[in-house]
């Protein structure tokens, strides 16, 4: 046996563990000046102390008296790396069809009708689908400071003759709200409503909004959405 290599397995295990020469010391109450001796092979901790130390770090007896870990201990870990290398891989490729998915996607900005409102949204389409997304809604008129118990804004497409119900937002908690407030706290959001962006047009997209006061008094906006440009054939 080489009590160096010996002192210099005992070394490295104290090191991996961040512990210190007095930490390990005091773990197998001797001093630090005997840990010293020992990491410099001048000195060997007694055999019962030995099996302490295989036990504690998960170290064989042979490894500890040969200063080197076993063989198949260093193919564990290159296996680890490998396995750990495959993952990243596999992430890697994941987040690139993720992204590759995504920027096929062509968006068209949505803007309001209406002089009394400005509203950032898009719809965002390629050739299997389009989402609708409207996420800041202001109101500009300045006439409107009424407190309203229930307010509700509606998404809608479609005519005065055939409407249908994209989605909505409402209001109605134990405290009354200013509209300008409520739209602040609108955010309406449709996925995988329609696969082809070639079905919108200027103004079958709109917001309707209904506000009930204290007396029951219902103040209704409708807001035409506006495209910024056709959005073409997919």
């Amino acid at each position: 046996m080489n009590q160096e290599k010996f002192g210099q397995f005992i070394r490295d295990l104290r090191l991996k563990n961040n512990m210190t020469q007095k930490e390990f010391a005091d773990k197998y109450n001797v001093t630090y000046q005997a840990v010293s001796k020992w990491e410099t092979g001048k000195n060997m901790p007694d055999i019962t102390l030995i099996k302490e130390i295989s036990k504690d770090f998960n170290v064989s007896l042979e490894e500890l008296f040969q200063g080197e870990y076993k063989e198949n201990k260093k193919s564990k870990k290159i296996l680890i790396i490998i396995g750990l290398l495959l993952i990243v891989i596999v992430l890697g490729l994941i987040i690139w069809f993720l992204v590759k998915d995504k920027s096929d996607f062509a968006f068209k900005t949505l803007s309001s009708g209406c002089d009394n409102f400005n509203i950032s949204g898009n719809i965002a389409y390629n050739d299997k689908k389009s989402s609708i997304y409207i996420t800041n809604i202001q109101y500009c008129g300045g006439n409107d400071t009424s407190d309203y118990k229930d307010i509700e804004c509606t998404l809608y497409e479609g005519d005065e003759d055939t409407q249908k119900i994209i989605s909505s937002y409402k209001y109605n908690k134990n405290k009354t709200i200013k509209l300008e407030d409520f739209l602040q706290k609108v955010t309406l959001a449709v996925d995988d409503y329609k696969k082809s962006c070639k079905d919108y047009h200027d103004n079958t997209l709109y917001l309707m909004i209904n506000a009930t006061d204290n007396d029951n008094k219902i103040t209704t906006y409708k807001i035409p959405l506006d495209l910024n440009d056709s959005c073409g054939v997919n």
